[in-house]
Protein backbone atom coordinates (compact mmCIF):
# COMPACT_ATOMS: atom_id res chain seq x y z
CA UNK A 1 0.00 0.00 0.00
CA UNK A 2 3.22 2.46 0.80
CA UNK A 3 4.11 2.05 -2.74
CA UNK A 4 0.79 3.15 -4.33
CA UNK A 5 0.79 6.12 -1.90
CA UNK A 6 3.83 6.99 -3.52
CA UNK A 7 3.53 6.34 -7.02
CA UNK A 8 0.79 9.08 -7.22
CA UNK A 9 2.45 11.76 -4.84
CA UNK A 10 5.22 11.27 -8.15
CA UNK A 11 2.85 11.22 -11.01
CA UNK A 12 0.45 15.04 -9.11
CA UNK A 13 3.85 16.81 -9.89
CA UNK A 14 4.33 15.14 -13.17
CA UNK A 15 1.25 16.47 -14.19
CA UNK A 16 1.47 20.08 -12.45
CA UNK A 17 4.70 20.52 -14.18
CA UNK A 18 3.39 19.10 -17.93
CA UNK A 19 0.07 21.31 -17.65
CA UNK A 20 2.44 24.95 -16.30
CA UNK A 21 4.86 24.01 -19.11
CA UNK A 22 1.69 23.83 -21.26
CA UNK A 23 0.32 27.43 -20.10
CA UNK A 24 3.90 28.73 -20.97
CA UNK A 25 3.74 27.32 -24.90
CA UNK A 26 0.57 29.24 -25.24
CA UNK A 27 1.45 32.18 -23.14
CA UNK A 28 4.73 32.52 -25.61
CA UNK A 29 2.82 31.72 -29.11
CA UNK A 30 0.17 34.72 -27.79
CA UNK A 31 2.67 36.83 -27.47
CA UNK A 32 4.85 36.15 -30.70
CA UNK A 33 1.20 36.46 -32.47
CA UNK A 34 0.77 39.92 -31.14
CA UNK A 35 4.24 40.84 -32.26
CA UNK A 36 3.83 39.84 -35.75
CA UNK A 37 0.61 41.44 -36.09
CA UNK A 38 1.80 45.04 -34.78
CA UNK A 39 4.67 44.33 -37.49
CA UNK A 40 2.21 43.86 -40.16
CA UNK A 41 -0.16 46.59 -38.96
CA UNK A 42 3.17 49.18 -38.29
CA UNK A 43 4.47 48.01 -42.83
CA UNK A 44 1.03 48.49 -43.76
CA UNK A 45 0.31 51.69 -42.46
CA UNK A 46 3.60 52.94 -43.87
CA UNK A 47 4.10 55.08 -46.92
CA UNK A 48 1.63 54.63 -49.39
CA UNK A 49 4.21 56.13 -52.12
CA UNK A 50 6.44 52.97 -51.60
CA UNK A 51 3.49 50.35 -52.21
CA UNK A 52 2.01 52.13 -55.11
CA UNK A 53 5.51 52.47 -56.87
CA UNK A 54 5.99 48.44 -56.00
CA UNK A 55 2.37 47.06 -57.79
CA UNK A 56 2.29 49.18 -60.50
CA UNK A 57 3.55 48.83 -64.11
CA UNK A 58 7.13 49.97 -65.20
CA UNK A 59 4.62 52.66 -67.81
CA UNK A 60 2.26 54.00 -64.62
CA UNK A 61 5.50 54.18 -62.10
CA UNK A 62 6.90 56.62 -64.63
CA UNK A 63 4.00 59.15 -65.09
CA UNK A 64 3.81 58.56 -60.97
CA UNK A 65 7.17 59.55 -61.19
CA UNK A 66 6.98 63.10 -63.23
CA UNK A 67 3.89 63.73 -60.96
CA UNK A 68 5.68 63.32 -57.86
CA UNK A 69 8.39 65.83 -59.31
CA UNK A 70 5.78 68.36 -60.51
CA UNK A 71 3.88 68.50 -57.36
CA UNK A 72 7.27 68.37 -55.09
CA UNK A 73 8.54 71.33 -57.42
CA UNK A 74 5.09 73.53 -57.15
CA UNK A 75 4.58 72.16 -53.44
CA UNK A 76 8.01 73.52 -52.67
CA UNK A 77 7.74 76.68 -54.81
CA UNK A 78 4.08 77.32 -52.96
CA UNK A 79 5.64 77.19 -49.70
CA UNK A 80 9.01 79.19 -50.72
CA UNK A 81 6.98 82.46 -52.22
CA UNK A 82 6.21 85.51 -50.80
CA UNK A 83 2.67 86.85 -49.85
CA UNK A 84 2.61 89.70 -52.84
CA UNK A 85 3.73 86.62 -55.60
CA UNK A 86 0.71 84.41 -54.57
CA UNK A 87 -2.16 85.47 -57.60
CA UNK A 88 -5.73 85.42 -57.34
CA UNK A 89 -7.49 83.25 -54.32
CA UNK A 90 -10.91 81.90 -54.85
CA UNK A 91 -12.63 81.09 -51.99
CA UNK A 92 -14.79 78.06 -51.87
CA UNK A 93 -17.30 77.47 -49.04
CA UNK A 94 -16.96 75.07 -45.94
CA UNK A 95 -17.12 71.46 -46.57
CA UNK A 96 -18.58 69.06 -44.03
CA UNK A 97 -18.16 65.36 -44.72
CA UNK A 98 -18.22 62.58 -42.78
CA UNK A 99 -15.10 60.64 -43.14
CA UNK A 100 -14.42 57.16 -44.55
CA UNK A 101 -14.47 54.50 -40.91
CA UNK A 102 -15.90 51.42 -39.55
CA UNK A 103 -17.99 53.23 -37.13
CA UNK A 104 -18.40 56.14 -39.28
CA UNK A 105 -18.44 58.73 -35.97
CA UNK A 106 -15.49 60.84 -37.35
CA UNK A 107 -16.24 63.93 -39.58
CA UNK A 108 -14.05 66.68 -41.48
CA UNK A 109 -14.63 70.73 -41.94
CA UNK A 110 -12.20 72.21 -44.18
CA UNK A 111 -12.82 75.61 -46.09
CA UNK A 112 -10.46 76.36 -48.66
CA UNK A 113 -9.34 78.51 -51.23
CA UNK A 114 -7.74 78.40 -54.76
CA UNK A 115 -4.86 79.59 -55.94
CA UNK A 116 -6.12 80.47 -59.92
CA UNK A 117 -2.87 81.58 -62.20
CA UNK A 118 -5.37 84.12 -64.06
CA UNK A 119 -8.03 86.17 -62.95
CA UNK A 120 -10.65 85.05 -66.15
CA UNK A 121 -10.61 81.69 -63.97
CA UNK A 122 -13.08 83.02 -61.29
CA UNK A 123 -15.81 83.33 -64.00
CA UNK A 124 -15.64 79.67 -65.44
CA UNK A 125 -15.28 78.26 -61.83
CA UNK A 126 -17.96 80.23 -60.82
CA UNK A 127 -20.12 78.64 -63.75
CA UNK A 128 -19.21 75.45 -62.61
CA UNK A 129 -19.33 76.02 -58.53
CA UNK A 130 -21.43 72.82 -57.98
CA UNK A 131 -19.58 70.38 -60.33
CA UNK A 132 -16.49 71.39 -58.10
CA UNK A 133 -18.08 71.07 -54.67
CA UNK A 134 -19.40 67.52 -55.81
CA UNK A 135 -15.81 66.18 -57.02
CA UNK A 136 -13.97 67.94 -53.66
CA UNK A 137 -16.88 66.70 -51.47
CA UNK A 138 -16.34 63.19 -52.90
CA UNK A 139 -12.81 63.48 -52.55
CA UNK A 140 -12.67 64.61 -48.93
CA UNK A 141 -15.24 61.82 -47.82
CA UNK A 142 -13.04 58.84 -49.71
CA UNK A 143 -10.18 59.95 -46.89
CA UNK A 144 -9.56 58.73 -43.22
CA UNK A 145 -8.76 59.91 -40.40
CA UNK A 146 -4.94 58.78 -40.53
CA UNK A 147 -4.64 59.98 -44.23
CA UNK A 148 -6.06 63.90 -43.52
CA UNK A 149 -4.17 63.81 -39.92
CA UNK A 150 -0.70 64.40 -40.89
CA UNK A 151 0.92 67.04 -42.79
CA UNK A 152 1.66 64.88 -45.56
CA UNK A 153 -2.01 63.51 -45.58
CA UNK A 154 -2.77 66.73 -46.00
CA UNK A 155 -0.53 67.79 -48.41
CA UNK A 156 -1.80 64.46 -50.76
CA UNK A 157 -4.95 65.48 -50.53
CA UNK A 158 -4.70 69.21 -51.69
CA UNK A 159 -2.75 67.46 -54.72
CA UNK A 160 -5.27 65.61 -55.24
CA UNK A 161 -8.02 68.17 -55.29
CA UNK A 162 -5.78 70.22 -57.40
CA UNK A 163 -5.28 67.49 -60.35
CA UNK A 164 -8.61 66.47 -60.27
CA UNK A 165 -9.87 70.41 -60.58
CA UNK A 166 -7.54 71.20 -63.13
CA UNK A 167 -8.59 68.49 -65.44
CA UNK A 168 -11.75 69.73 -65.39
CA UNK A 169 -11.09 73.66 -66.19
CA UNK A 170 -9.55 75.07 -69.46
CA UNK A 171 -9.51 78.66 -68.93
CA UNK A 172 -6.36 78.47 -66.80
CA UNK A 173 -5.30 76.23 -63.75
CA UNK A 174 -5.39 76.15 -60.39
CA UNK A 175 -1.67 76.89 -59.07
CA UNK A 176 -1.97 76.08 -54.87
CA UNK A 177 -4.91 75.19 -52.41
CA UNK A 178 -5.23 76.88 -49.25
CA UNK A 179 -6.93 75.59 -46.26
CA UNK A 180 -8.12 78.31 -44.43
CA UNK A 181 -9.97 75.82 -41.92
CA UNK A 182 -9.37 72.01 -41.11
CA UNK A 183 -11.02 70.45 -38.37
CA UNK A 184 -11.54 66.75 -37.31
CA UNK A 185 -14.02 65.40 -34.68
Amino acid sequence: MAKKEEQTEESAPKEKKSSNMLMIIIIVVLVLIIIIGAVVAVLLMGSDDETATNNTPQAQEKRIDSQKTRRSASSSSISDRKLDQIGTLYPLDTFTVNLKSDAGRRYLKATMSLELDSPELSHELDSKAPVLRDRIIRILSSKTLEEVSSKKGKQKVSEQIMDTLNSMITDGQIKGIYFTEFVIQ
